[in-house]
């Protein structure tokens, strides 16, 4: 059994850089293409996925100059962790859409007001129609 352990260390090295090298953003990669990583990690059994590790995937501790919003304590909710300019624009967006929602809700009390009134109009109509 001992004498496998090295073969399955490989192989999961490989599995785990291979998988997270697929799954990282492309913009992340560093130093070589993304396709290119995924061929020396698969063609260099042992080298490629360690120079992928050390040269290529990005650590969290360097990701936070390439990520926009990072997600950290906010538990999936990076709308709390943008700059404050875009909370500027939202109150803005939402003051528009506030008074968009007013007017509509106008424009349907008018109809609903025009609508009683003909429904009235025409009541009143059939009554003195079968008087």
């Amino acid at each position: 059994m001992i004498r496998f352990l090295p073969a399955l260390v490989e192989l999961g090295l490989l599995i785990f850089c291979l998988i997270d090298c697929i799954q990282t953003d492309s913009a992340l990669v560093r130093n070589l293409p993304k396709p290119l990583w995924i061929l020396i990690i698969i063609v260099l059994p042992v080298i490629g996925p360690i120079c992928w590790l050390v040269a290529g995937r990005t650590w969290p501790s360097q990701a936070g100059n390439a990520v926009p919003w990072r997600s950290t304590a906010t538990a999936g909710f990076p709308e709390y962790e943008r700059p404050a300019s875009y909370s500027r624009d939202a109150a803005a967006i939402d003051d528009q859409l506030r008074r968009d929602q007013e007017q509509v809700d106008r424009e349907h009390e008018e109809a609903l007001r025009r609508w009683e009134q003909s429904l009235a109009e025409r009541e009143r109509e059939l009554r003195e129609r079968d008087a």
